[in-house]
């Protein structure tokens, strides 16, 4: 047997996997929506068995994250995404329109393919192979190479579950031999239609490169400020509980924390008391030296990670019980590297006059994950309608941005992909869903006569068109048409009239 290199079979490998991947996609847009519904159902099903042992694997193959946290990921791109999709129209007529006489009909893309990142390997991939069955589409995934063989599980898992419920085989795939070279294959072979690209920027932006259509989401630098009317143990509360969920590696978490100089100190207090260290400006930048690497790039070795991790690395002592290292901030840019996206346990903090400097700040912080999230913690509705209009795709109130980003604790709908706008450079602004992966075909039935919509017209009244013969000829001839049965009786009229003269 040939000896072949490991990208030569890798790119072989993708492409035999997008083959199959397209003939499964051609049989399940056949489906009806109890085949469809039959099929996710199975598939939570396998998600909740194993949604614990996947978040293990995640833990201990990337290094970041909880396990809990982990496995709540996993229940809430599963069995939460399930009862928030499952009366969606995504099959046949979808929509009706009696007075207008339209039909909205739903077919699908055809072949997806989905990019996983390491922060969240196999969350992501459980919510992609759901909203892809849920279209009527086949999938096949690209994992980051430091998270493979966990996303490759939850993709096996997916798979047997949806070809046990009745499925075509091979709906949900996944790259055996990651490498740079085989997702670029993958993301440009004709059997794929649309790519779904969560991941580092790099990547998204290649995804929208590659002259098909893509779902791509950016990085997030979410500020969260603490307006002067706020409920700051709440507040503070709900900004703790999302900055350490699974150790702040959701894009959508927190990264600054923006208070009033007259709630400063009461914030900072409500901080400390609930677990916030606030560090010396020495203990800061012996911090910041580990986290970002090449500017403000985040070190790999620090996502995710505990603050005692993070300390202890640095060699700083934090008291017993930390949640979250906090540094304060006096600006914006290369200069502040905290001022940037940390997918980890710290936080940047900032002191304003008011809430238009805090209006200012929020802008400047957003530059660096412009069209992401933002969220604010007030009472003032006219304050919440202000920051509204912030670059931010999201704009959550009153809850942890995390949770309230994924849609876990606000309306939003449960999603692992969540759209920046263009702002952002995405194509989508909202948090993905079904709705976004199927084609939407218009049945529209005439309700006028098309050779009498000028004559019909009250509205078309152009008095300078009297003098064009041209135009003089066509209204002429749609008149003639429309009146000419009222004619011949006329003419016949005068006829008779004459003859009896």
């Amino acid at each position: 047997m040939e000896n072949f290199d490991y990208d030569l079979r890798s790119i072989q490998a993708v492409r035999d996997l997008a083959r199959l991947g397209k003939t499964a996609s051609q049989q399940i847009a056949e489906y009806t929506e109890e085949q469809i519904d039959k099929i996710l159902r199975n598939m939570v099903k396998a998600a909740k068995e194993n949604a614990v042992m996947l978040a293990k694997m995640a833990v201990e193959e990337t290094g970041f994250g909880k396990v809990a946290d982990k496995t709540y990921k996993n229940h809430l791109a599963s069995t939460i995404l399930y009862e928030s999709i499952k009366d969606m129209k995504t099959v046949g007529v979808i929509a009706h329109d009696e007075v207008k006489q339209m039909m909205d009909v739903a077919e699908p893309v055809g072949l997806l393919m989905g990019i996983i990142p390491s922060t969240n390997p196999t969350s992501t991939a459980i919510f992609k192979a759901m909203i892809a069955i849920k279209s009527r589409n086949a999938i096949v995934f690209s994992p980051h190479p430091s998270a493979a063989k966990c996303t490759m599980k939850a993709a096996e898992i997916m798979n047997q579950a949806a070809v046990e419920a009745g499925a075509p085989a091979n709906i949900i795939g996944c790259i055996s031999l990651p490498s740079m070279n085989a997702t670029n294959e993958l993301m440009e072979c004709n059997e794929v239609k649309m790519i779904i690209a969560t991941g580092g920027p790099g990547l998204v932006k290649a995804s929208y490169s590659k002259g098909k259509p893509a779902l791509g989401v950016g990085a997030g630098n979410c500020p969260a400020y603490i307006e002067r009317t706020a409920n700051i143990q709440k507040a503070v509360s709900d900004i703790l509980a999302s900055k350490t969920f699974d150790y702040g590696t959701i894009c959508a978490s927190e990264q600054s924390v923006i208070v009033e100089a007259c709630n400063r100190g009461e914030v900072i207090a409500e901080f400390k008391k609930q677990g916030g260290y606030f560090m010396s400006p020495e203990e800061t930048a012996k911090v910041c030296q580990l986290l970002f690497k090449n500017g403000h790039a985040m070190n790999a070795k620090f996502v995710g990670r505990s603050p005692q991790v993070i300390a202890d690395a640095a060699g700083i002592a934090i008291p017993e019980g930390t949640k979250v290292l906090i540094g304060e901030q006096h600006g914006v840019g290369p200069s502040y590297p905290l001022s940037y996206e940390k997918l980890t346990s710290v936080l940047a903090f900032y002191t304003v006059l008011d809430w238009e400097e805090a209006c200012h700040l929020s802008i400047q912080l957003l530059q660096n994950g412009i069209g992401h999230s933002m969220s604010l913690h007030t009472q003032n509705k006219d304050i919440v309608m202000k920051f509204a209009k912030k670059p931010a795709s999201r704009i959550l109130v009153n809850t942890g941005s995390t949770q309230g980003g994924v849609g876990a604790s606000t309306g939003l709908t449960p999603s692992f992909t969540l759209g920046c706008g263009t702002w952002g450079g995405s194509s989508v602004s909202e948090n993905v869903s079904p709705m976004h992966l199927i084609n939407i075909k218009r049945v529209a039935y005439g309700l006028k006569d098309c050779s009498t919509l000028a004559s019909a017209d009250p509205t078309f009244d152009y008095p300078e068109l009297s003098n064009s013969s041209e135009v003089h000829a066509s209204l002429a001839e749609n008149i003639d048409i429309a009146n000419n049965e009222q004619l011949v009786k006329l003419i016949n009229e005068l006829v008779a009239a004459m003859a009896r003269g």
